[in-house]
C-alpha cells in the first residue's frame, strides 16, 4: 500500500498531501489587502513553492480549481496573472467559480492537483 506523505502539517490541515505520485494542495490564498491581481500572484508563488517541496512543478498540474469572491469584477484580472504564469502547452483542466471565502479580505483561492516529476 502506498504511503501518504504530508507537507507542512498543521492542526487543521496539511498544505500538501502526496499519494500514489499525485500531489494535492490545500486551498492557497494570497496576502489579504491587495487587489485580486496581487493576491493571484501571491497564490501562484506559493503554489510554485509547495509543488517544488513535493517534487513537482507547474508543468505537471493536472487540475486547478479557482474560487473568486466576486467573479464578475475579478475574472479578467485574475486570468491576466494566470495566463502569464501557466506554461503554454501545459495548461491544466481548470474550473473557476464564485464563493464566499474564509474572510472578506481574501479575493481568490486556488486548489491544485499535480503529478510528481
Amino acid at each position: 500500500m502506498a504511503e501518504v506523505q504530508r507537507i507542512e502539517i498543521g492542526k487543521r490541515m496539511s498544505n500538501a498531501v502526496i499519494h500514489g505520485g499525485i500531489v494535492r494542495l490545500a486551498g492557497i490564498v494570497g496576502e489579504p489587502g491587495g487587489d485580486v491581481g496581487q493576491q493571484t500572484k501571491d497564490c501562484l508563488a506559493e503554489i510554485d513553492r509547495l509543488l517544488a517541496l513535493a517534487g513537482s512543478d507547474k508543468t505537471r498540474i493536472l487540475r486547478a480549481q479557482i474560487w473568486l469572491a466576486d467573479i464578475n469584477r475579478d475574472f479578467g484580472a485574475m486570468n491576466a496573472v494566470w495566463d502569464a504564469w501557466v506554461p503554454q502547452g501545459h495548461t491544466p483542466a481548470r474550473a473557476t467559480g464564485e464563493a464566499k471565502l474564509a474572510t472578506p479580505e481574501y479575493l481568490v483561492e486556488i486548489i491544485i492537483d499535480a503529478v510528481q516529476t
